[in-house]
């Protein structure tokens, strides 16, 4: 009897139908990595929806950010000194908070004055040829914000008082001028033209009469509330150490390069301390204002004293 043929391999049919079975299966499986991935997305019928890789679109969010940020720069410190102790916050204010100082203080510039270390009267002096004014402490909104960022930055105290009123607690009642309290002066802005200057000099007093009211001054810090075109930097020439290898020194004026110098630049913010650690006065914190050789100079200093100081400016 003959025995049946079998074959020991399958038919051609079941062999191609289980390759293209298999094939889907992988094509299946990797749209499916491709789709948890992101790397491939399911078209949208929606008229404003963006195409997935369309580069003109990474461009434009690009182009926006960028745009972002010029509008919002990003705040950042620099130790610039350590004798005398000196810090540059830069994009410390916005261009509108420059702006708005700038616009509070024109209708009342005068010219400004230099305290008498003798009597500790203000005068008039060659010494300073700038005009100015002082801002009153906590005056609205704008002013408190920058006050407050002051503290934070300088961890010198400024705030309202909390108060008693009847047995209850009261904080943030601006109404009265006599809850406020901080170490600070109120803000005084400054205008250079071409020409003016500030001779250099030391920020803490020699006398007795103007540190009874707050103690001496401890720390001042100097915004920038405009850039200047030429000349107008901030020069300490009894700082210590190798000034001349900052970044900035072939942009600096003569005046500019007779010691550690910081050149005006809208929003930054200089912070040094006219006393060390040790209580004791900083020499090395003399400093000047460079004449403003092309341009205008805008700028506001707060000085902040040992103790609470009392009064509107």
């Amino acid at each position: 009897m003959a025995k049946g043929r079998y074959s020991r391999f399958p038919s051609r049919k079941s062999n191609s139908s289980t390759m293209i079975f298999t094939m889907l299966l992988m094509f299946t499986f990797a749209i499916l990595i491709l789709l948890a991935l992101g790397i491939l997305s399911i078209p949208s019928n929606s008229g404003d929806s963006r195409r997935a890789h369309d580069l003109s679109t990474i461009l434009h969010n690009q182009v926006n950010s960028s745009a972002e940020e010029e509008r919002k720069p990003e705040p950042w410190a620099e130790v610039i000194s350590w004798e005398p102790r000196a810090f540059v916050y830069h994009n410390f204010l916005s261009k509108e908070e420059c702006e708005y100082l700038i616009s509070l203080a024109k209708p009342h510039m005068v010219k400004s004055t230099v305290v008498d270390s003798d009597t500790g009267k203000s005068r008039d002096s060659r010494v300073r040829t700038s005009s100015g004014t002082f801002l009153a402490r906590g005056r609205d909104k704008v002013i408190r914000d920058i006050e407050k960022r002051i503290a934070d930055f300088t961890f010198i105290p400024v705030g309202w008082k909390l108060v008693i009123d009847n047995g209850n607690w009261n904080n943030f009642d601006y109404s009265s001028e006599s809850k406020y309290a901080e170490h600070g002066e109120g803000l005084q802005i400054l205008h250079y033209e071409v020409g003016q200057k500030y001779e250099p000099h030391f920020d803490y007093f020699m006398d007795a009469y103007n540190t009874k009211n707050g103690g001496q001054r401890i720390a001042t810090v100097l915004m920038y509330l405009s850039d200047v075109e030429e000349g107008g930097e901030t020069v300490f020439p009894s700082a210590k150490g190798n000034y001349s290898a900052v970044p900035w020194w072939n942009e600096l004026s003569e005046c500019g390069k007779k010691g550690l110098s910081v050149k005006p630049k809208m929003g930054d913010a200089l912070l040094f301390w006219s006393m060390k650690p040790d209580a004791s006065l900083d020499p090395s914190s003399l400093h000047g204002g460079c004449a403003v050789i092309k341009g205008n100079k805008w700028s506001s200093t707060k000085w902040m004293r040992v103790n609470e100081y009392k009064g509107t400016v």
